[in-house]
């Protein structure tokens, strides 16, 4: 980092301890230097240095505009172009070692000299026994045991950062690590990468227009793959090409097209269309795909709710826009439904109607992101990588037709998918698959109240009952009831002091009546009074 110019953000951080050596004042004061003018560009160095596990590292940052500034990720895309090849000699011990055979005897032909290399792997070109010409992906050795330390040390620079540097704490760096080595380590498996591009064959198989390459399964291994050979030329290199300008429109559309069928009809989408990824095949019209190693899936239920986002969009309908977000997965406090709106339909005019030239798709992902991570609110994982497939598509269409608008493929698209996706065949084969999945429950019910009261008699199962203005309802009934024994109770005094004085004849008398019939009267009028007081007071008569 000191080398390549980082040495004034171990200062700012207070890491300059991590330097070993007496000499790390004097480096530190060069270094500091160069100060942050070309940060991007001294970055993308010092990864390109550090190795293949820290170039893919930095690819991944390069589709986080949630995390990097813009002017670090345009140096960072740079890293997929430029990783340096490794020995042919070490390549023909890796096929030796996956396949069982040597070269001469797998291969009538295989080129020395690779035609493409990864951070992971490298590219040869080769003829079959039968004739065939493949594409040979061959991993660097110890490329496994590599990551796997690298990736250790990615781990405790996470820590170093959770702990020491205040001004990323916006950043989960240990969870950005973690989907990271989730990714690499599935690139690590070249079989893996097979199958998606065996998935990609047969989704377009009917297409004329797309081409996805035959996998040759005897040629594959963990640490070989074997792929159809395709004839034609990236779409980094679509300049040296005599395209007309009505041909590199149609282009455009063709790839546009592409990535909305895998999106939104297959749910199974290529995650990184550069342009080194893309080829113009030699027949017209018609492009094809390599590397696989990055894909996104979306569920059913995904491609449902992305396709009303997407009609939504494409018909301008954007006060809906904060509701389908929200059945993606994006929380925001209810309360700020209406601020939320507000910042959609800004950013969304703010763009609507202009040509890719005049958008900086970059710029476009980190101001959605901004407005995610200013409101507190959450994105789900799983959009991440088709995020980054967007953006990397909007590149690629200002790279063929800088005036090419993608809502003029949208608005035609969008009513094509919605036809397709609310057809009867469609709607009849959802309600099938919610009926068995109903069904299913109701079967599973019986089971699961059955083990719910079997938890509530051994007392694994608590259940409390909390009661809200309970308390002054039984007050008040109590004062009731009281009231009616005090009514009784003047009741019976009254009537059985009337019958004493009626039948009583002996014992002393008052004014005529006898004394205990007096005494009842009395009693039985002080407790009348006293309750009519009562009820009185309460002012409740």
């Amino acid at each position: 980092m000191v080398r390549h110019g980082f040495g004034y953000f171990l200062e700012a951080h207070k890491l300059t301890d991590l330097l070993p050596g007496r000499s790390s004042e004097a480096r530190l004061a060069a270094a500091s230097a160069n100060g942050t003018s070309a940060r991007g560009q001294h970055l993308r160095e010092l990864l390109d240095e550090l190795g293949p596990t820290f170039v893919k590292f930095g690819q991944l940052l390069s589709t986080r505009p949630d995390v990097v500034p813009p002017d670090i990720i345009t140096e960072l895309r740079g890293l997929q172009d430029d990783v340096r090849p490794f020995p042919f000699e070490q390549a023909e011990r890796v096929i030796v070692e996956e396949l069982g055979n040597s070269i001469d005897r797998l291969f009538l032909e295989f080129e020395r000299e690779p035609v493409a290399a990864a951070s992971i792997g490298q590219v040869h070109r080769a003829i079959l026994p039968n004739g065939k010409r493949v594409a040979v992906k061959v991993q660097r050795p110890g490329a496994p045991r590599q990551i796997e330390a690298d990736l250790v040390l990615l781990y405790q620079a996470a820590r170093l950062v959770k702990e020491r540097v205040h001004a990323l704490d916006f950043i989960d760096a240990h969870a950005l690590i973690d989907e990271f080595a989730r990714q690499i380590r599935q690139e690590l498996d070249y079989r893996l990468e097979g199958r998606n591009a065996q998935t990609f064959h047969r989704n377009f198989a009917g297409d004329p227009h797309v081409h996805v390459p035959k996998v040759y399964w005897t040629y594959t291994r963990t640490r070989v793959l074997t792929l159809e050979w395709l004839e034609g030329t990236q779409l980094a290199d679509v300049d040296t090409l005599p395209l007309s300008i009505e041909e590199r429109r149609d282009l455009a559309y063709r790839v546009a097209e592409t990535w909305m069928a895998m999106i939104f009809r297959h749910g199974f989408f290529h995650g990184d269309p550069h342009p080194a990824n893309i080829l113009i095949l030699e027949e017209a019209g018609t492009i094809g795909l390599v590397d696989f190693g990055a894909v996104g899936k979306l569920t059913d239920d995904d491609m449902t709710k992305l396709t009303r986002i997407f009609i939504d969009a494409a018909q301008e309908n954007v006060d809906v826009l904060p509701k389908r977000l929200a059945d993606l997965g994006v929380r925001y406090p209810k309360e700020r439904e209406q601020e939320f709106l507000a910042e959609l339909r800004e950013i969304y005019y703010r763009y609507y109607g202009a040509s890719l030239s005049e958008i900086d798709p970059i710029q476009v992902m980190r101001e959605t992101f901004q407005l995610i991570y200013s409101m507190n609110l959450h994105l789900p994982t799983r959009y991440l990588l088709l995020d980054r497939a967007l953006a990397t598509l909007g590149s690629v269409g200002v790279e063929l037709y800088p005036d090419f608008n993608v809502f003029e493929v949208a608005r035609p698209y969008a009513r094509t998918l919605l036809l397709e996706r609310f057809t009867p065949q469609r709607v009849a084969r959802r309600a099938r698959r919610d009926a068995f999945a109903y069904a299913h429950i109701l079967r599973e019910a019986p089971f699961q109240w059955h083990d719910l009261m079997e938890q509530v008699r051994d007392g694994q199962i608590e259940v409390g009952f909390v009661h809200k203005g309970l308390d002054d309802f039984l007050e008040q009934m109590q004062r009731v009831f009281n009231r009616l024994v005090v009514a009784l109770i003047v009741t019976g005094g009254l009537i059985g002091s009337s019958l004493i004085g009626i039948f009583a004849k002996g014992g002393p008398h008052v004014l005529g009546v006898n004394v205990i019939s007096v005494i009842g009267f009395a009693l039985a009028g002080l407790l009348g009074l006293w309750l009519l007081w009562g009820v009185v007071r309460s002012g409740r008569l």
